[in-house]
């Protein structure tokens, strides 16, 4: 039983995908862009569906426009404090949390000059968002295991704003604000009620791809079992001996 998915199985338009695997792409982009808001068959933008369909606009444009819809923001915007709505915008279409309070603070500087269409669009049109997804990859959870240039503070606040996959994001309060503020590290946090995981009783499998010569290992792969209360130290002990973390399930 997964404790968390971690990086999701990429999912991308191609030029041979068949309408099925199309709904369910466009299924993911709702998912990952409205932080798993129920949406009613009204709600659905059948306009720019039938534009991504017909290859008229890439899954990077219809991204952005799911992103700039007055579903998104009566979901993100109006309801919610900026801070937290910039958190969700780092989420839902970065796949990560921000990683300092400079760039929250570079955001509200953008969405105060700019207006809100360049606060999405500085997300959409980044050289992050195209090195990670390009023109036709749905964006995904990405900093939920090791990556080059992501502090590991950024993985364990990625987490916080997941919560499982029984949460939305219809929470208005910023759940990082004291943490990116302050420059304080975070905790791991068990997931939501409702999801894979309710007490922290659980043990964990961490598997590790060896990522230095400080981790000893033959075939370059280790496995670490743990209590939830030794997670957080254990996923920094592995960042900090060089190790890419592959995954995180938990265990009977």
């Amino acid at each position: 039983m997964s404790l968390w998915a971690i990086d999701s199985p990429k999912i991308e338009l191609r030029p041979n995908t068949s309408e099925s695997e199309l709904q369910t792409l466009i299924r993911a982009v709702y998912k990952q862009v409205l932080g798993n808001a129920h949406l009613l068959e009204s709600e659905r933008l059948a306009t720019i569906e039938s534009q991504l369909r017909d290859r008229n606009i890439s899954v990077r444009e219809f991204v952005n426009s799911v992103a700039k819809s007055e579903l998104y923001q009566s979901l993100f915007f109006n309801s919610s404090f900026q801070n937290r709505f910039i958190e969700l915008n780092f989420k839902h279409l970065l796949g990560r949390a921000p990683a300092d309070q400079a760039e929250i603070s570079e955001h509200v500087r953008i969405y105060n000059e700019q207006g809100y269409d360049a606060e999405i669009e500085s997300y959409i049109d980044s050289e992050e968002y195209q090195q990670n997804f390009g023109e036709n990859i749905v964006p995904y959870p990405r900093s939920t295991s090791s990556q080059i240039g992501i502090k590991n503070v950024t993985f364990n606040r990625t987490f916080t704003l997941l919560r499982g996959v029984a949460s939305s994001d219809s929470d208005r309060k910023a759940k990082l604000i004291s943490d990116v503020g302050s420059n304080l590290a975070t905790s791991i946090k068990a997931p939501a009620a409702g999801s894979s995981v309710s007490s922290t009783s659980k043990r964990f499998l961490i598997k590790v791809v060896k990522g230095a010569a400080k981790i000893p290992s033959r075939l370059g792969k280790l496995e670490y079992v743990v209590n939830y209360n030794q997670l957080s130290r254990q996923v920094q002990n592995i960042h900090r001996t060089g190790g890419k973390i592959i995954s995180i399930t938990e265990v009977a």
